[in-house]
């Protein structure tokens, strides 16, 4: 962007921000920063700046990187839930698009600053992933890149299996005594941000006394052969992971939120009129329906906002007399919504009849080669896409015996609920498991209405049926 051009995005930011908090948004201060493409991509792959190296990472950023060059899609922007917050926006947008991304990263710092997910959130996670990756790279140093390597890719395959019930202590609470033979840096009397992990605690019957979802904490905690220097690094990537729950909560609330204000901010702003028609080109393409089998969070989230403060505004009769709204209170309502609820419980409650028509909303199944519609019931679609987000998606596995056949074996059970495991990845899974804990590991779940439990000793993979 030219000199003239980032003074025109920087008096636009002024009054993108004072239009912003007369709607009544309250963001967090947010530091804006203008970064090429090859940068924008790169905090894409890795999630934030300056997170520890990974293979997995670079991959990512090539694929992502590839898309852009070949014009089959685009970042536009990336904002941190920090306070204050940071955003990075690309240099080779055009003023309108970065004055539309302005807008929209204001309601993303809103919404972070004002939904009870974020609320336990570490609001210097910058400066903490720093303090991480330093601490990996001496362990790549100490112990080899490989070793540390070869450690990452086991939890990194299994890092979505944290319980979102627990919340990682941050700044400003009291202080979580560290484990014996921790690492300690010279962050952790200031910030105190994580959990630490602890000795693991000699074989016993009944460990864990109940079900235990997360199996990161679990491995971190009682794996009978890690080093110090491995539970560490599982609890950076278990700390990381909680960071980036909330948003993983709230997708679609979270960019409809922000696709809501950044349209009313941007028809407030004083645009000629070829800046009003590239403005609605582009938020036509945020805000439009998705594919056939899949939704547009931006698309999907703003419609039903849209239409809770419309119901809220203007009940109908029957909503007057059996729920008691007045009338005149859409604003007041969405951001009720925005403060107390996540996806699951905001589509369970707001997504009605008429949204799912309106947006085209179908269950759908294979038929030999092609996806055909199979379910047009509206409470059927509805809580088939509440299901799709529980436990985002994944198997709810959980541990049930850290002590199996009293020989410190691990056995982990799939919490079956009528989608069946992809089988090929479990077992890949399992032997990263089985690298963690370093006993055999085994796994049962449902296939086909028949209990399977696969088992892996360190070389072969058994499968056990049972009807």
């Amino acid at each position: 962007m030219t000199d003239s051009e980032m003074q025109i995005l920087q008096e636009a930011t002024g009054n993108i921000w004072e239009i912003g908090e007369g709607f009544g948004l309250d963001p967090f201060p947010t530091h804006f920063e203008v970064v090429p493409s090859q940068v924008m991509y790169e905090f894409g792959a890795y999630g934030l700046p300056g997170r520890f190296s990974h293979w997995s990472f670079g991959k990512q950023f090539h694929q992502m990187k590839t898309m852009y060059d070949y014009g089959l899609s685009k970042i536009y922007e990336l904002v941190v839930n920090t306070d204050p917050a940071y955003a990075f926006l690309m240099d080779n947008n055009s003023v309108i698009q970065n004055t539309m991304v302005i807008a929209h990263v204001m309601g993303h710092c809103d919404f972070f600053k004002r939904n009870i997910y974020f609320g336990h959130t570490c609001r210097q996670m910058i400066e903490l992933v720093r303090v991480h990756a330093d601490r990996i790279r001496k362990y790549e140093f100490d112990h080899g890149q490989q070793e540390v390597e070869r450690l990452l890719d086991a939890v990194l395959a299994i890092q979505e299996h944290i319980d979102p019930a627990f919340r990682i202590r941050c700044h400003g609470e009291k202080p979580v005594p560290v484990g014996a033979g921790v690492p300690t840096t010279d962050y952790d009397d200031l910030l105190y941000l994580r959990e630490k992990p602890t000795a693991p605690e000699p074989p016993k019957k009944g460990l864990p006394n109940e079900p235990v979802k997360d199996i990161l904490a679990f491995v971190m905690q009682h794996a009978p052969y890690l080093e110090d220097w491995q539970r560490d690094v599982i609890s950076i990537v278990r700390e990381e992971m909680y960071y980036f729950l909330p948003q993983m909560q709230t997708k679609i609330m979270n960019e409809g939120w922000a696709s809501l204000w950044h349209a009313r901010i941007m028809r407030e702003l004083d645009l000629t009129m070829g800046e009003q028609i590239e403005f609605a080109q582009l938020h036509s393409g945020v805000v439009g329906p998705g594919g056939r089998r899949q939704i547009n969070p931006y698309y999907v989230g703003i419609k039903i906002w849209e239409d809770i403060e419309r119901r809220w505004d203007n009940p109908s009769e029957e909503e007057r007399r059996a729920l008691g709204r007045k009338g005149g209170e859409g604003k007041a309502k969405i951001f009720e919504v925005a403060e107390l609820e996540n996806d699951v419980s905001f589509l369970r409650n707001y997504l009605t009849e008429d949204l799912v028509e309106e947006l085209d909303l179908y269950i759908y199944d294979r038929e030999g080669n092609d996806w055909v519609i199979v379910e047009k019931d509206w409470r059927k679609v509805r809580d088939a896409l509440v299901d799709s987000m529980t436990n985002f998606g994944i198997p709810y596995i959980v541990v049930e015996d850290g002590d199996y056949n009293r020989n410190r074996e691990l056995y982990l059970k799939h919490r079956y609920e009528g989608r069946e495991m992809d089988m090929p990845y479990s077992e890949k899974a399992l032997q990263h498991v089985y690298l963690l804990w370093g006993r055999p590991v085994h796994l049962e779940t449902v296939v086909e209405g028949k209990t399977v439990t696969l088992t892996y000793d360190g070389k072969t993979t058994a499968t056990e049926v049972r009807p």
